[in-house]
């Protein structure tokens, strides 16, 4: 089996667009799918989930699997919702989504791959290892919106000894548009896609695949002018106060972009915003891997830091979660001992 660099981001590239094109066809009600709308679900964690989670998480693990036979997959979502006899219409819905662009699957084609997301990452010492994450959708709340939300695949390697670390990313972000003057409210017709392969750097092409990749470099922020974060619109699991304080300190702008998902990553390292913080809130939690691979990696190879808030690199290497990590911080270079020591005072 071929698992050269070149492959596994064709394969992830791949797969990506293909669950674009799935979520912008649930979220615009697609004829296709007879009028369906985006169905959304309130898991048990109070968190929501569409049918476009399920769809996008099915195709994606379908095309790894059979581009790449048997893989460990570490995603958001499973089956168990839609193998429930209360739950037929949203299985339907879902499956619909998915043939769109797996014509073929059925309806236990569809859950057998929803549950490759179920693979589990224990690190054995001695021992090195790989696998892939994924968030079907990330901001899923900006998906209900109608504005801005992520499709993010990353493949992690795990070495002997040290950090797990992002080697391959593919970030889709549908309804995110290039120009940095228009509204992030409102969803652009063709969106983005980000890839990048750790040492090979970053690029970017349309959410359509109607044109090839081109390079993506953060150029440098010119020296004096105002700092500019991005945070998320909903606050959850994030201290958007002590943030602000620290952005203060720095004499940043007043006012941050807004916008939900990993996008965030990718108006850092285009140029567009220079910091993205994320600072615990008051009540424990402890990062999800699928909420930060492929943005981190992005965003690193497009020539920002990316750490957490104590200044460690972000270690990928402890199953689901980012157990050895506290917070995220991802910015210019050069801002990154300032925006440390800016948290750091106001904790």
């Amino acid at each position: 089996m071929n698992t050269s660099p070149d492959h596994l981001l064709g394969v992830a590239e791949r797969a990506v667009l293909e669950a674009c094109a799935v979520c912008r066809a649930v979220q615009t009600r697609d004829p296709r799918l007879g009028g369906q709308s985006a169905i959304a679900i309130t898991k048990g964690d109070r968190s929501p989930v569409t049918i476009a989670d399920f769809a996008a998480q099915a195709v994606i693990a379908h095309r790894l699997r059979q581009a790449l036979g048997d893989v460990t997959l570490l995603g958001e979502e499973g089956s168990g919702y839609l193998r429930d006899p209360t739950h037929a219409a949203e299985k339907t819905a879902a499956l619909a989504a998915v043939r769109l662009v797996w014509p073929e699957a059925s309806e236990a084609d569809m859950l057998d791959a929803l549950d490759l997301g179920a693979g589990e990452f224990h690190r054995t010492p001695g021992r090195a290892g790989a696998f892939w994450t994924l968030d079907p959708i990330d901001g899923t709340k900006g998906f209900l919106r109608g504005e801005q939300y992520a499709v993010c695949l990353a493949h992690i390697e795990v070495p002997e000894s040290g950090i797990g670390a992002p080697t391959i990313a593919a970030m889709g972000c549908p309804n995110l548009p290039a120009s940095f003057t228009a509204q992030f409210h409102t969803p652009d017709p063709v969106g983005l896609v980000y890839l990048a392969g750790k040492g090979r750097g970053a690029s970017v092409l349309p959410a359509d695949g109607s044109a090839p990749a081109s390079p993506l470099r953060r150029a440098p922020r010119t020296p004096g002018a105002p700092i500019l974060g991005c945070r998320s619109v909903d606050a959850s699991h994030s201290d958007h106060s002590t943030a602000s304080r620290a952005m203060r300190r720095l004499h940043a702008h007043p006012a941050p972009l807004e916008l939900d998902s990993q996008c965030k990553y990718a108006v850092v390292a285009r140029g567009q915003a220079d910091v993205y913080l994320r600072i615990p809130g008051k009540k424990p939690y402890v990062e999800r891997i699928w909420d930060h691979a492929s943005g981190a990696l992005i965003a690193s190879e497009a020539g920002c830091s990316v750490t957490d808030i104590e200044g460690k690199p972000l270690d990928f290497a402890h199953g689901r979660g980012l157990d050895a990590n506290s917070g995220i911080v991802c910015c210019e270079p050069s801002l990154l001992r300032d925006i440390l020591g800016a948290i750091a005072a106001e904790l």
